[in-house]
């Protein structure tokens, strides 16, 4: 059998209160436990002396047995002075995830495309008159066929 000093939930609809309790890893979290070693109150102040209680002399007994704390009640324990509990680190929490970063590096191809078009109509103005020239070309041969056109219109008339 093994044994968990951990967190039982009491209390009402968003007024929690827990427990600290020891019972069997696999009994529910709010079922049957063996015994009950302190209380936690989550609403009381962070410097309030009543927001834990623990009886220090029954958690010792309890870890000598071999029962193992929850993380949150290791805490606790630590801040007692009964257990050692080493610090978490990982250097990876705040890294986004593969589809963030897809997305970031889409936006970012997106930005620099849309750069490199501001700068290349900021280049064209200087070669516009070059471009302008074959515009006026094509506009005399487009006007061309519309002189033609009622020349050959006025023709049909005569023929009438």
């Amino acid at each position: 059998m093994s044994l968990k000093i951990r967190l039982s939930r009491g209390g009402s609809k968003k007024r929690p209160y827990y427990h600290i309790v020891v019972a069997d890893a696999r009994a529910p979290r709010d079922g049957r436990f063996i015994e009950r070693i302190g209380a936690y109150n989550p609403m009381l102040p962070k410097d309030s002396e009543d927001r834990i209680k623990v009886d220090v002399e029954r958690a010792k007994h309890w870890l000598s047995v071999g029962a193992q704390a929850t993380d949150r009640v290791a805490r606790f324990l630590d801040a007692e002075g009964l257990l050692k509990r080493e610090p978490r680190n990982n250097p990876q929490k705040a890294e986004p995830g593969q589809k963030a970063k897809d997305r970031a590096e889409e936006k970012a191809q997106k930005e620099a495309d849309a750069k490199a078009a501001a700068e290349e109509a900021k280049n064209a103005p200087a070669e516009e008159p070059v471009a302008e020239e074959a515009p006026a070309e094509e506009a005399a041969e487009a006007e061309a066929p519309a002189e033609e056109a009622p020349a050959a219109e006025a023709e049909e008339e005569k023929a009438e």
